[in-house]
């Protein structure tokens, strides 16, 4: 599983926007067709628990382990 970390690295290089820094981080990325993709991003370390990561991939950042691998 990936960490927090690589997760954040991932946002900064596929163009995310880091619209807020409190306890988390908090990014949004507009697409081409006008739709929203948000993900919040802990400040913690270690990886990220499976079904967790397996939501996040699906629902907030919308792409496959492949391409999320690609761009870390």
């Amino acid at each position: 599983m990936p960490s927090w970390r690589e997760l954040k690295r991932f946002c900064e290089r596929d163009g995310w926007e880091l619209y807020k820094d409190t306890d988390h981080y908090f990014y949004r990325k507009i697409m081409n067709n006008g739709s929203l993709k948000r993900t919040k991003v802990s400040k913690g370390t270690g990886e990220i628990p499976s079904r967790l990561w397996k939501d996040i991939l699906k629902k907030q950042l919308q792409v496959d382990e492949e391409l999320f691998n690609k761009m870390i």
